[in-house]
This record gives C-alpha cells, sequence and structure tokens, in this order.
C-alpha cells in the first residue's frame, strides 16, 4: 500500500485488530493490514481513535495533516531514532564550512542537472519542441557551481536556474485548457501550480519520514536556513526529487489526460486553485504509483523505487557527515 491518503472530510480512523480502517457516514472507506502502511496523510478534517493512534505510534508510522488545499499542518510521529552519531555529525558539521558547502553544492547541482535532464528529455521525444535556451541557461549556471564557495552565492544560483527552468515549463504542457506563465504558490491560482504546490508538499512529507528514519534532526538544514518550525533539511533533500517526482507526475497527468479542467475548482475569495475530490484522489493515484516506480540507481547500480530512494539518499548525506565517505552524491538521472 506505501503511503495511505485520507480525502474524505470528517472520517473517522481505527483500528481492528491488526488492521486500519477508515470510515464515513456509516460505510467503510478503507481497511487494510498495517503491516502494508508506511505512511498516513489526511488532508481535511478527520477523527483518529486513542487506539489507532499509539498503533501507528508503536509502528514507527508517520502521521500527518495537511488542508484540503494540500498546505502542511504538522505530524505526528514516533521519538527520533537512537542514532545520536548521525545528530551529532549534523551539527557538528556546522563548523566545517568547506563539508557545508560541498552538501549544499550537491542539492543544487543535482536539482539543476535533473532540470536540464528534463528539458533534454523532453527535446527528444518531441523534435519539435526548441528548449536550446533554457538548456544552456541552465548550463552556464551550473558551471559554476564546484567553484562556488559562497551558500549565498549557490542560492543564487539555485534560484537562477530555477527561474530557466519555470521560465520554459509552459513548453513542456501539450494538453488543451492548461496554461504555466509563472511559478505562483500562495496562492496557487492556475491548476498547474495547484499541482505542483501539492505535489511539493507530499514529497516534503516523504523526505521529512527519510530523515527521521535515518536520525537527523529535520529542523537542521544547509541550503534552507533554518526557520521556526521548517523540516529544513527534509527540504535540502527534496530538491533533487522535485523534478525527478513531482513535476513528472504534474505533465504525466495533463499530458495523457488522467486530469482535466474540470477536476479544478476556484475559490471566490482568494482565487486559490485546487482540485475536486475526484480529481484528488486521480492524483494522488499518480503520485504513489511513481513512488512506486523502479530506476536503477547510478551509485548503488542496482534497481530502486523512488520511496526507497529518499532513504537511500538520506543515508548517503549521513555516511558523508559522519565521514565515511568522500562526497554526498545527489541522484541524477537522465
Amino acid at each position: 500500500m506505501g503511503t495511505i491518503y485520507i480525502t474524505q472530510e470528517e472520517s473517522f480512523i481505527g483500528k481492528t485488530d491488526e488492521r486500519l480502517q477508515v470510515k464515513a457516514e456509516k460505510k467503510t472507506l478503507l481497511d487494510v493490514p498495517l503491516i502494508k502502511v508506511d505512511g498516513v496523510v489526511v488532508l481535511g478534517r478527520s477523527t483518529i481513535s486513542p487506539a489507532a493512534l499509539m498503533e501507528l505510534l508503536q509502528r514507527q508510522i508517520p502521521l500527518s495533516f495537511l488542508t484540503v488545499n494540500g498546505k502542511y499542518l504538522g505530524r505526528l510521529e514516533p521519538q527520533l531514532t537512537k542514532n545520536i552519531f548521525v545528530r551529532s555529525a549534523q551539527w557538528n558539521v556546522m563548523q566545517e564550512p568547506a563539508k557545508v558547502t560541498h552538501v549544499v553544492r550537491g542539492f543544487v547541482r543535482g536539482k539543476l542537472k535533473n532540470y536540464r535532464n528534463s528539458f533534454l528529455r523532453a527535446q527528444r521525444e518531441n523534435e519539435t519542441l526548441n528548449l536550446q535556451s533554457a538548456i544552456t541557461r541552465l548550463d552556464q549556471v551550473i558551471a559554476p557551481i564546484d567553484k562556488t564557495e559562497s551558500i549565498d552565492s549557490l542560492r543564487g544560483l539555485e534560484g537562477a536556474g530555477s527561474a530557466a527552468y519555470f521560465g520554459s515549463f509552459d513548453k513542456l504542457i501539450r494538453a488543451e485548457g492548461f496554461k504555466f506563465e509563472s511559478r505562483r504558490r500562495r496562492p496557487p491560482t492556475d491548476p498547474i501550480n495547484a499541482l505542483l504546490s501539492f505535489g511539493y508538499a507530499l514529497l516534503a512529507h516523504d523526505l521529512q519520514s527519510a530523515v527521521n528514519i535515518v536520525g537527523f534532526d529535520p529542523y537542521l538544514g544547509y541550503l534552507h536556513t533554518e526557520r521556526y518550525g521548517r523540516p529544513s533539511l527534509a527540504l535540502d533533500l527534496m530538491e533533487e526529487f522535485r523534478p525527478l517526482v513531482v513535476d513528472a507526475v504534474v505533465l504525466s497527468a495533463v499530458n495523457k489526460r488522467s486530469l482535466f479542467p474540470k477536476d479544478f475548482t476556484t475559490e471566490p475569495l482568494s482565487n486559490a486553485v485546487r482540485l475536486t475530490d475526484e480529481g484528488l484522489r486521480t492524483f494522488l493515484r499518480l503520485y504513489e504509483q511513481k513512488k512506486q516506480s523502479k530506476f536503477k540507481h547510478p551509485v548503488l547500480q542496482k534497481q530502486c523505487t523512488y520511496q526507497e530512494a529518499f532513504e537511500i539518499q538520506t543515508r548517503l548525506l549521513a555516511k558523508y557527515l559522519m565521514g565515511e565517505t568522500q562526497l554526498y552524491p545527489p541522484l541524477v538521472l537522465k
């Protein structure tokens, strides 16, 4: 099953024997063995029984709460792992600027190279598509990364690369009724931005779970500065996965006609765009399918799912910070 997404408002989440059950309006919506559950994400308002809550904690299954628009509210999860050595290395490396810079370079390089490879792949698949100017701009931004010593400068390169990517993102959208002019977050005012924002919220949930499994403090990051309540390290690690997972799902959903303009609604006051209930279920299914799809990991040289890759990359970061390897290799796929 992987992650369970509860989208029905006013649902009741309970436990019977070794199974997790979700009910609403006296109907059973879901009944699954807990052994198959990796995480639970609740969208909107639902109630969970004390017994189900204790079972999730004992089985170390994280429970996250999002609004129906995909805004992250918080999560309940077991105590941090007992691996104090990982957290100690995570904090101690703050006194080693060269190591911190190396890690930030990896996050930025991974994200921007995956942006570039997405454009190259799109051009190969559609000869009429011209993305060369954006690819050239990404090449120009990627080139100085390894020689850049300032983290603020690396953040500037990341911003410039993202601007080049989203400046041509609309060219990747082939479906009628969908347009993308620029990245808009608060609130997303068109379907594509709504999908991107919602997908990134789901991705953050998954990376924070990986960070906690490995034993990191999720709130101490390197690319993302510390901010009260923000899981900065999870946001750092998700950068290289944004184009590989979320952007790929969004483009596939609209270009392959899994989602249509009718699957979105606009709130009257804020103009925020959100998925309908049916559209939400479709997108969650596509996202979960993507997480379970396999590829050959370029470092380990073996097949793994994206769900597994979240933890693999987090463990590779831990090995570097603890001095067990000489570098942190971001996940870059061609």
